[in-house]
């Protein structure tokens, strides 16, 4: 077996055909149905079966894909390395961040980083489930995570870059509007719009209303942060977002809360991180991020996938 054919295998997997994958790939078909082949041969397995649709995994090869692409990813990890000292960094560095967090930050230290290593690529995604990053992390699919929790025992260090401060959006009409802070309570007949329930910016306004004894109407959930901000800017409703992921030109129909509602930034990455992670973490310090301070207990599963962090970081240790 060869990495060479874990890639021609997860191609095809995420094609569904022999020839998408070819393509894919920039090599001839024959090629990637023999190295397939060979593949199964070599396993003993099926790997794909035949659908109406296309190729796909099988029960046995969504479990073998899964390890192979921690291996494909391990190895562009140790190719960059092992390039980095010529500030020929190649490869790929892939990062994940937490729905809502890093909006205004992400995109300079990601240009940064494109600047001191142009021929790295970069892949960025955002989800919104806590869990689901959880469980890319532990399949070893994410190099730098950005995640709005503490500390618990896994495979990362998270290193603490500052404090992301919620805001409540309110139309252009609001009363509030009036106000520098806005209490929770005042605003808690209103509609609010919300986020998918497996969500952990729903997590965060479920616990805030929990806590404050409150139970809006829900007029509507959403899956992104600018959704929520622009219908609630249109009058639907009122909804609670971090403050950097406000879109521009809508700051003013925003306002801080009362009780204060905060989560700390922290980006987690491998203890024997690449020069690459490393220099992301850099860049992400050398951005502006907001100091609010957090009351929580360091306690969220969600986010088991980070290790205690350092001495020098200051997220709660659990």
């Amino acid at each position: 077996m060869s990495l060479r054919q874990f890639e021609y295998a997860l191609a095809v997997a995420e094609e569904g055909s022999v020839t998408a994958a070819a393509e894919l790939l920039h090599v001839a078909q024959p090629s990637v149905s023999q190295q397939i082949r060979g593949l199964e041969r070599d396993l003993g397995v099926t790997l794909f079966a035949r659908t109406p649709t296309g190729l796909v995994p099988t029960a046995v090869g969504r479990s073998f894909l899964r390890d192979a692409e921690v291996a494909v990813r391990a190895a562009r990890r140790a190719k960059a390395t092992a390039r980095a000292g010529a500030d020929e960094l190649e490869g790929e560095l892939v990062v994940a961040a937490q729905m809502g967090l890093g909006t205004r930050q992400l995109p300079g230290a990601l240009r940064a980083l494109r600047r001191r290593f142009p021929r790295l690529e970069i892949t960025v995604f955002e989800e919104a489930n806590p869990v689901e990053l959880e469980r890319l992390a532990r399949r070893g699919a994410v190099d730098l995570g950005l995640i709005g929790g503490p500390c618990g025992e896994g495979l990362y260090t998270g290193h603490h870059l500052g404090d992301e401060e919620f805001v409540v959006v309110l139309g252009p009409e609001h009363a509030q509007l009036a106000e520098d802070r806005v209490e929770l309570r005042a605003v808690a007949r209103e509609p609010w719009i919300r986020f998918d329930q497996d969500s952990a910016l729903d997590g965060v306004l479920r616990d805030v209303l929990r806590d404050n004894e409150l139970a809006p109407t829900t007029v509507a959930r959403v899956s992104q942060t600018a959704t929520a901000v622009r219908w609630a800017s249109n009058g639907l409703g009122v909804t609670l977002v971090p403050a950097s992921a406000v879109p521009p030109g809508f700051e003013h129909l925003t306002r801080p809360v009362l009780p204060a509602v905060s989560m700390p930034t922290v980006a987690a990455i491998r203890p024997d991180a690449g020069p690459a992670e490393t220099a992301l973490l850099e860049f992400l310090r050398q951005e502006t991020w907001h100091s609010a301070g957090f009351s929580g207990d360091g306690s969220d599963p969600a986010h088991s996938w980070v290790t205690p962090p350092s001495t020098t970081s200051s997220v709660p240790v659990v």
